[in-house]
């Protein structure tokens, strides 16, 4: 028994085995959280679509053009398809971003390990991206589903794409293009994947040939192989991404352009490209910081009015450094140059060269995929440690569960700040203060009858940023609570006046201006709020009031109809249509 070696396909079923299990085991508390008031009532809790499951009218309204945000309609038919099977329960939604997240581990695993036949190296990058606590983000917040959904397809056209390369053929590429085809309907950032195929040509399926440099058998790494997937000349194997590259662009079109019409993409007169390089330069550093040493992580990370030039140049200045570095080195280490170079371009998409809507001056959830090419390089640059030395095993194994192990407890500790929105808000508010995290952390102090409170943090956000829409509109509601309806009124002017056509200022200015009795001005700002919003329930019930109680029943009729028609749950709203149907027919002529 003392010579006894457990066979390579005894130890990748541990592996399979036990990285979801330890996995499931760190991220467990995530299944007694609460949904967020961050997007989780955009994409969840708000959405009448989503909330209404699986319907004809939800899946056709899924894969329309005719909305404020991204196109991704499977995302949206994950959600519906939550809220049929479990309702809003929100343990059972967070369940399924954790079920995802240990399904993309597990794939990462299957995919490097059999590109690479390195079966503990594979293993460590699966378990640094399992347990980095960076991506807490993307697991424990609902509204991230888009993240590990759409990395669940960009693994299964990895292994489709590695499926391909083993034996080339129409079918099996047409697989590769189905499942990278489906990944897009997920989210848009799968859009660089063909890129990315070109970097897993070079290494670690050694199928260019352009040279000395993308010779195959080069280099020690190049060893760890098992098998001889072919090689092509580097315009074969371009040429070979372009179908996909043609999706891409298409994909690109249906995402940017809606959002381009609709007025959400930024534009560089508000945020200037010099600014947003800069940013982009020091984020690519701060990205490796947050790796290498994952403190003060938050939701939320306000986007700065200017970066200092030297920071700029300093981190220009690393990379450049960094890129040189692994090319003199290039022939001989070959994973430097494709981890590295999946690094900086999975992340060009989210890096915040172009912007839309609330940008952030970095996520961590946005390197969910980004910084697997990181951990590809210390997995296997760990590897080539010594490789001569009696005690090189005993000392790897032994520094990769130390590093495993304090990984998983800072996933811990970092996902305590997740259980509701009180404790991520305060936390991102402890980390880095913003008139955004102030403005969400007063709306949840306002839900939970905290109005005081609310308030105060509602002020420290139009102090940070006076032209804040949301913090004047949500003070204006808790103002009214109090029956301050003139201070409240004059804040959903403050909001109007920064945004026309902020429907919920105009709901909430209408309500506002009823309770003063200004019927015809309330009137005015319903219909107001309507044409911006036409899906708005409340909206058409308050307003059809109105209009009943000018006499004006048939149009009034109507708005009710509407109102049902969005919101058939509503118990007030079908029984103001059941009476007013009632009184027509009752004081119909003879």
């Amino acid at each position: 028994m003392a010579g006894f070696r457990m066979p390579d396909k005894g130890r990748v079923f541990l592996i399979c085995l036990a990285l979801p299990v330890f996995t499931f085991i760190v991220y467990e508390p995530v299944l007694h959280h609460e949904f967020i008031g961050f997007d989780d009532h955009t994409y969840v809790t708000g959405n009448q679509q989503v909330k209404a499951g699986l319907t004809r009218e939800g899946m056709a309204w899924a894969f329309g053009l005719e909305r404020n945000s991204y196109w991704h309609p499977l995302t949206w038919l994950s959600h519906m398809l939550d809220c049929q099977l479990f309702g809003l329960a929100p343990g059972m939604h967070h369940l399924t971003g954790l079920v995802l997240h240990m399904a993309n581990s597990l794939l990462l695993f299957l995919v490097l390990k059999r590109m690479t036949a390195g079966l503990w190296p594979s293993a460590f990058v699966a378990a640094l991206f399992a347990l980095h606590p960076i991506n807490v983000d993307s697991v424990a917040w609902v509204a991230e589903r888009k993240n590990v959904l759409s990395t669940f397809f960009w693994m299964l056209a990895l292994l489709s794409y590695v499926y391909y390369c083993e034996r080339p053929g129409a079918y099996r590429y047409l697989l590769a293009f189905l499942v990278f085809g489906v990944g897009l309907l997920a989210k848009p950032m799968l859009v660089i994947l063909p890129f990315v195929f070109i970097l897993l040509d070079y290494w670690p399926l050694g199928r260019l040939r352009f040279g000395r440099l993308g010779c195959r058998g080069q280099g020690r790494d190049s060893d760890l192989k098992r098998i001889d997937y072919g090689g092509a000349h580097v315009w074969h194997t371009v040429l070979e991404k372009v179908p996909l590259l043609v999706l891409s662009v298409v994909s690109g079109c249906l995402v940017y352009l809606p959002l381009e019409q609709r007025n959400r993409v930024i534009s560089t007169e508000t945020v200037p490209m010099v600014l947003r390089i800069k940013n982009a330069l020091v984020c690519y550093v701060g990205y490796i910081g947050d790796m290498l040493w994952p403190k003060d992580l938050a939701i939320f990370y306000p986007y700065p009015e200017r970066v200092v030039v030297w920071k700029a140049i300093g981190a220009l200045l690393f990379l450049v450094f960094v890129t040189v570095v692994f090319i003199w080195v290039l022939r001989q280490k070959r994973y430097l140059a494709t981890g590295w170079l999946w690094y900086i371009g999975t992340a060009l998409p989210i890096i915040g060269l172009v912007q839309v809507g609330l940008w952030p001056a970095k996520a961590d959830r946005w390197m969910y995929v980004p910084l697997i090419g990181l951990f590809i390089i210390v997995a296997w640059a760990a590897a080539d440690i010594l490789p001569k030395w009696r005690y090189r095993r005993m000392v790897l194994g032994t520094s990769a569960i130390t590093v495993i192990v304090l990984l998983a407890v800072c996933t811990r500790l970092q996902l305590r700040h997740w259980r509701n929105s009180v404790t991520v808000f305060g936390h991102a508010l402890a980390v880095t203060p913003s008139s955004t995290m102030h403005n969400n952390m007063g709306l949840a102090l306002q839900l939970g009858g905290s109005i005081e409170e609310a308030i105060s943090h509602y002020r420290q956000a139009l102090h940070l940023d006076p032209n804040h829409m949301q913090a004047h509109n949500n003070i204006g509601i808790a103002l009214k609570l109090q029956g301050k309806l003139e201070e409240a009124v004059a804040h959903y002017h403050q909001a109007l006046s920064r945004q026309p056509d902020y429907a919920d200022a105009h709901y909430n200015l209408a309500i506002a201006l009823e309770a003063q009795g200004l019927s015809e001005d309330s009137a005015k700002h319903y219909r107001q709020a309507l044409q911006t919003n036409p899906n708005h329930a409340k909206a058409h019930n308050n307003l059809a009031n109105i209009l009943l109680a000018q006499g004006k029943m048939d149009e009034a009729l109507k708005h009710y109809r509407l109102a049902v028609r969005i919101a058939p749950d509503n118990a007030e709203i079908r029984r103001n249509l059941e009476n007013t149907l009632k009184f027509k027919s009752q004081h119909r002529p003879d």
